[in-house]
């Protein structure tokens, strides 16, 4: 497949994976009342798990030699990473620092690891 395909692809279900998580997060926020970090972690994770199928499937559907699971775990730990870190660290300062509301500053640090998560995928966990 070429890059360019498969860049539309990620980027696809990146949409579906970032609705999934902005309506997880304001979920989480509410019924953690307003624990916004957990709340962030939590959909973050549901997120990965989400996305993960969907790439499999989609994205890299040509690079399914490997088991699920041995590609669930680079998935993990490089997305899953950079996702939770990234979410994480950007969260205090955007929603607390910034006062951005809450569901455009997941937005915003959603969008700021997109592009490593892309190499990421494409080079690692479904190379």
């Amino acid at each position: 497949m070429n890059l360019f395909l498969r860049w539309w692809k990620f980027n696809l279900v990146g949409a579906m994976g970032m609705a999934t998580q902005l309506a997880l997060l304001a979920l989480f926020h509410r019924v953690t009342g307003g624990h916004y970090l957990f709340a962030t972690a939590a959909a973050v994770e549901l997120t990965l798990l989400h996305n993960f199928i969907w790439h499999r499937h989609s994205t890299w559907r040509d690079r399914r030699a490997e088991p699920p699971l041995a590609q669930l775990w680079r998935f993990h730990v490089s997305n899953g990473a950079v996702s939770m870190a990234g979410n994480l660290a950007l969260m205090p300062l955007l929603f607390r620092a910034a006062h951005l509301p809450l569901l455009l500053a997941n937005l915003v640090a959603i969008l700021c690891c997109s592009v490593v998560n892309f190499c990421l995928g494409h080079c690692w966990a479904f190379a």
